[in-house]
């Protein structure tokens, strides 16, 4: 990136630079006839085609809105209408292609779509009549298969709205159905669950919360209720999902999809476009602001400013099978600001900081226990979602804390500690291999405590009791075990490789630090010593290289009770 952007982000033309020098560095790489953006090689569980389809739209996601509010890029006016003629037209060599159960091209069709409704005057007004017929007939494939039931019915939503605001054909019956699924969906507090998978993460907020909100914006005369409905829904949520963040606009690393990065805060960027409020629009541009610029920091651009799979830094290991070179790019949907008039409050307003947050609260709907420390923010989880996933489950979802600071550690392997990177876990070693919470059998979570069983091992099963406190928390292990074994109760990885870097361990306690942050775990109950996990390089979301603070246990055929204090700052 060119510019610092550090306390330099406020007008309407400080959003829209930034997006163009996070889309322009892209121009080159564009296929002749628009349709196919080429960014990289590696492979996806969808084919070739659907991942260069994918790398053309998502730069939509902040081009439509950008376009909407009167931007004007006239290359990018072009490769857009001339991709999206040469990518439905069945006799292109760019053609897209047709469809199948599951396809990718499904998900790639909602950004299509909000530019449609958008900016209709750049994308389909532009067209000759034939390739509007061609690029309605290809989006209306949709309608033909049956959508997995999570987020993916709202990008039929998406298309059908696109469809009828143009004109054109669409599925009235299948639109109504899948508006019908999304209140099965909602579970309350304004939170929904991510369809049949019971997943809360990301996709509440920058999926199922975004296009109920862009519903509502372009529906709210023809479908009041409903669009009041996702209006009232959407200010309930934003004031249990702020608590995600820190004070300086850092989000939880939590969940799958992380490669999408700052679209962490899209949702307070729809909920501006819509005119949902859960907050002062100063609340909401500070936050978004904040965001913006603290990932603007980090080493997430290659030498040709193109955004990487990756978290913190450019990185395969974490990312998911659905993971493609133009994947990163669903980050733009944060740029939903930029269709705000020149007159929009937004805009002239003061970046204000977080409202006053309770220090400790419960989530219930999204099996969450927020406690907000000084300078970061953590969630105590349950682990109740590991099973369902594509790519490092475990680590996403069955963590016993996520840290805005710390971030979490994924596994490279699970045959030596080191490689499993086990931070906030139990990791037990059994015969050369390491079993983590994968599984979880029960849970509560109350406004002080998660407890959560859970089965690491035939054998063994754990009641896990985690209590926040001032410094950190306190873990509480009861094991019923069928065999003797190891294992090691885990802290925050901490980033090594930097200045005040120091790793000490003794007979009841391990720590590492530096000279911005440390974690240190305790011994209170137990058989064990201190010890430092070496974590594999790329392991951690932000720092390529950490190593863990760890209490060694060992573990007796029988009932074993242990418990680990762990603080970090």
């Amino acid at each position: 990136m060119n510019t610092d952007w550090n306390d330099k982000l406020n007008s309407k033309e400080d959003f829209r630079e930034l997006l163009m020098e996070i889309v322009k560095p892209l121009l080159p790489y564009y296929s002749k006839g628009g349709a196919e953006l080429i960014l990289g090689v590696t492979a996806t569980n969808y084919d070739r085609k659907a991942i260069m389809l994918e790398a053309f739209s998502r730069p939509l996601w902040g081009l439509a809105p950008f376009w909407a509010g009167g931007g004007r890029s006239e290359e990018f006016e072009r490769i857009y209408q001339s991709g999206l003629a040469a990518g439905t037209d069945p006799d292109s060599e760019e053609y897209w292609g047709g469809f199948h159960a599951f396809d990718q091209r499904f998900v790639e069709m909602a950004a299509i779509s909000y530019g449609l409704i958008l900016a209709p005057e750049k994308l389909w007004e532009p067209l000759k009549e034939q390739e509007r017929d061609h690029l309605a007939k290809w989006l209306y494939g949709i309608n033909q298969y049956e959508l997995p039931i999570c987020n993916w019915i709202l990008f039929a939503v998406l298309v059908n709205i696109a469809l009828k605001k143009l004109g054109r054909k669409y599925d009235r019956e299948k639109l109504e159905k899948y508006l019908e699924g999304v209140d099965n969906f909602y579970l309350g507090d304004g939170w929904y669950q991510d369809g049949d998978s019971g997943q809360k993460d990301y996709y509440i907020s920058f999926g199922i919360h975004f296009y109920c909100l862009l519903y509502a914006m372009v529906m709210g005369k023809e479908d009041p209720g409903r669009c009041g409905k996702y209006l009232k829904r959407a200010e309930e949520f934003g004031r249990q999902f702020i608590y995600w963040f820190d004070a300086d606009g850092g989000a939880l690393p939590f969940g799958r999809s992380l490669t999408y990065r700052f679209s962490q805060v899209s949702f307070f960027s729809a909920c501006l476009m819509a005119g949902a409020a859960p907050f002062s629009t100063g609340v909401m541009k500070g936050l978004i602001v904040r965001h913006l610029c603290d990932w603007m920091k980090k080493p997430i651009f290659d030498r040709s400013d193109i955004l990487t799979v990756g978290y913190g830094y450019p990185n395969l290991v974490m990312g998911e099978r659905y993971n493609g070179p133009g994947s990163p790019y669903w980050a733009l949907k944060t740029f939903a600001v930029l269709l705000l008039p020149d007159d929009h409050e937004f805009w002239h307003v003061k970046a204000e900081t977080l409202p006053a947050l309770e220090e400790q609260k419960a989530l219930p709907y999204a099996d969450m226990l927020i406690h907000r420390y000084g300078g970061h923010t953590a969630a105590f989880v349950p682990g109740k979602y590991s099973p369902a996933g594509h790519g490092q489950t475990p680590a996403k979802y069955g963590k016993f804390v996520y840290d805005t600071r710390f971030a979490f550690n994924v596994a490279k392997s699970s045959h030596e500690v080191h490689e499993a990177a086990p931070d906030s876990m139990l990791a037990f070693y059994i015969n050369g291999y390491v079993y983590v919470r994968r599984i979880c059998e029960e849970f509560h979570i109350s406004d002080k405590k998660v407890v959560s069983k859970w089965v690491p091992y035939e054998g063994i099963t754990v009641e896990t009791t985690i209590m926040p406190t001032r410094e950190g928390h306190i873990r509480k292990h009861v094991i019923n075990s069928n065999r003797n074994c190891t294992a090691y109760d885990c802290g925050f990885a901490v980033e090594i490789d930097v200045p005040g870097e120091k790793l000490t361990s003794g007979e009841k306690f391990a720590e590492v630090c530096n000279n911005l942050n440390k974690c240190t775990v305790l011994l209170r109950k137990g058989t064990g010593k201190g010890e430092i996990i070496l974590a594999d390089p790329n392991t951690n979301l932000l720092h390529p290289m950490t190593r863990i603070p760890a209490i060694h246990y060992e573990i007796f055929s029988g009932k074993n009770e242990i418990i680990t204090e762990v603080s970090a700052k």
